[in-house]
């Protein structure tokens, strides 16, 4: 290999292994902040949100964490954990909100507060997980900014992307889950299920009709077979008496 052929295979592997390095760097980035891992995204639904927890403050220990629930959102159901106490606050709103069921509201859930029992260690993780009932309408992100506070300091995780902007630019974002569609596939099975119970059942109704058929004719001609035997039987009698 000449020189100038070695040259650039150097330059090549440079720039690969700082490529590389950013990734890495990247990844770690967005490991560190305090984020959302939905079970499901769809318009619509209930889903279970897990907020990962993933350091503390420097070397400090998280004591608390605050959840603030967007205002599309009504109402959370937060899962017990062991090592936290929990505690929903409740907001007046300031006129009612009239629900898609057509009830209307007065207050809404706004924080979801979750007080660790004792402070989690800065170089552990842990996971708090809350039920709510996504918004109807898809393409929407759902920002839910985040108090994390330590025995020392705090980190509040509420930046919020201005449009074109990327979220992994900034350094404390909020949690976030962007709503989707729900998939059309899932609807067309929902309905072929409910076609296959319809038909079952239809089926089920028709073995019932037959086996009622069959008793009634069962039973006329246990009837007529009891008939026959009882004029047999007083047939026999009256020779007898002759």
């Amino acid at each position: 290999m000449n020189k100038s052929s070695l040259r650039r295979a150097l330059s090549a592997t440079a720039i690969a292994g700082g490529t590389a390095a950013l990734m890495m760097a990247g990844l770690a980035g967005a490991s560190a902040h305090v984020s959302i891992n939905p079970d499901k995204t769809t318009a619509n639904s209930y889903a279970l949100l897990t907020f990962g927890v993933p350091h503390g403050c420097d070397t400090s220990g998280t004591t608390k964490l605050t959840i603030n629930l967007p205002e599309e959102l009504t109402d959370a159901r937060p899962t017990v954990n062991p090592n936290w106490t929990v505690e929903k606050v409740t907001q007046t709103l300031p006129e009612p909100k009239k629900l898609a069921d057509g009830t209307s509201i007065t207050k809404r859930t706004s924080q979801i507060v979750y007080t660790a029992k004792a402070p989690l260690d800065p170089h552990l993780r842990d996971a708090l997980v809350l039920s709510v009932k996504l918004p109807d309408t898809a393409g929407k992100t759902l920002y839910f900014p985040t108090l994390q506070n330590c025995e020392q300091g705090q980190t509040n995780w509420a930046e919020i992307p201005k449009d074109g902007q990327d979220a992994h630019s900034l350094k404390a974002p909020a949690p976030s889950v962007a709503v989707t569609a729900a998939d059309p596939a899932a609807g067309d099975s929902h309905m072929a299920a409910s076609i296959s119970t319809e038909q079952a059942a239809s089926v089920t109704d028709d073995g019932s009709q037959a086996r009622s058929w069959a008793g009634l004719i069962a039973g006329v001609a246990g009837l007529g077979l009891g008939g026959a035997a009882f004029f047999r039987n007083r047939s026999a009698k009256a020779s007898v008496s002759k």
